[in-house]
């Protein structure tokens, strides 16, 4: 193991202790930036060694659950120590997180791909069914409370609230058996046993346990920072005259930055399955997990959540569903389906700034 790979997740863990026991001056937080994208790219690296020991695609959905079990925890905490000023938290996250994977995320991946290799393949079998999850629990959960009329405003009622995180939790549980054990060639890239016949020797037991170790120390650390760096970047950004709103989306861009580049790098290495199971594994595992987590805590501590999108924000979530669903829907991509994808994602940050 390369000794930086072992260093930087202890020290970032290390200068996150201090950020949160110092204020964040100007020096602070620009060694608390350098520390988080050091960190991410320390939790790639660990990521791909679990990967490569596990195999695809439970390699890939490691370093997702991983990422979003830490996600999940970072907005109930947010939540109890705010209280009503958050009602919103949960909602904002999820929506921003789908953006990011399903448009930044996926059409980086596809003109990154299409550049280097023209067109790629991909398991339809595979990727159209993360999609379909995908699509269910969204409008499960981000579009059905505004239309629902037990509960006033975009919120569910109790009863409503937990049937939605009981059946985004199953419907997680059920996609992940899919994924990883009744269908899992589903998800194998297209070239795997030629992948198989050039890759090094799997890695040993111990040093798999250590990767593994590390890269949930690089994901606290990442997680962390962000948290703390969030006073800075929202200072930042009030003083351009940014709504509060874009606070949500630069905190899950920062979140998402390991898994983005993974998915990225995977698609440069004409890998584009890996790519697609990094990333609709993470945007269902963000929804299958938060919710049923946020739902619990509102019902037992008696906090209000606010689910449902307004109407531009689902004209947004339609429109990427749609182009999505034209992306999958042939097995083979190339950059302008990228680049459409990126288009959206620019109008989804634009609107953010500019509603």
């Amino acid at each position: 193991m390369p000794r930086w790979a072992l260093i930087v997740p202890l020290l970032a863990v290390v200068l996150l202790g201090f950020a949160l026991a110092l204020p964040i001056s100007a020096w602070l937080a620009w060694l608390c930036a350098a520390a988080l994208i050091a960190a991410v790219q320390a939790a790639v690296y660990h990521a791909e060694v679990v990967a490569h020991r596990l195999g695809e695609p439970l390699g890939t959905l490691v370093l997702a659950l991983a990422v979003t079990v830490i996600e999940a925890a970072l907005i109930l905490s947010v939540m109890l120590a705010s209280g009503t000023d958050k009602t919103a938290l949960a909602r904002d996250t999820i929506f921003s997180a789908v953006m990011i994977i399903c448009n930044g995320v996926v059409g980086l991946c596809l003109v990154v791909g299409g550049l280097r290799h023209h067109e790629q393949s991909f398991r339809v079998e595979g990727a159209t069914s993360s999609l379909a999850a995908l699509m269910a629990l969204s409008t499960l959960s981000l579009v059905l409370p505004s239309f629902t009329i037990t509960s006033p405003g975009p919120s569910y009622s109790p009863a409503q609230l937990a049937f939605a995180a009981l059946a985004s939790l199953v419907t997680w549980a059920v996609y992940v058996f899919v994924q990883t054990v009744k269908h899992r060639d589903y998800f194998l890239p297209p070239s795997q046993a030629a992948d198989e016949a050039v890759h090094a020797a799997s890695p040993s037991v111990a040093r798999s346990w250590l990767s593994f170790g590390l890269l949930i120390v690089a994901l606290v650390a990442v997680v962390g920072l962000a948290k703390a760096l969030s006073p800075s970047i929202e200072a930042a950004l009030a003083s351009t005259g940014a709504p509060k709103g874009v606070v949500g989306i630069a905190i899950a861009l920062l979140v998402l930055l390991p898994e983005t580049v993974a998915a990225v790098r995977a698609a440069h290495l004409n890998r584009l399955q890996t790519s697609f199971n990094l990333a609709y594994g993470s945007a269902l595992a963000s929804i299958g997990l938060t919710i049923p987590v946020v739902a619990i805590a509102s019902l037992w501590l008696d906090i209000p959540l606010t689910l449902g999108l307004d109407h531009k924000d689902m004209v947004l979530l339609i429109l990427t569903f749609v182009v999505s669903t034209l992306t999958l829907a042939f097995g083979r991509t190339h950059m302008l389906q990228g680049a459409v994808h990126l288009v959206i994602f620019a109008a989804f940050a634009f609107l953010a700034f500019v509603p």
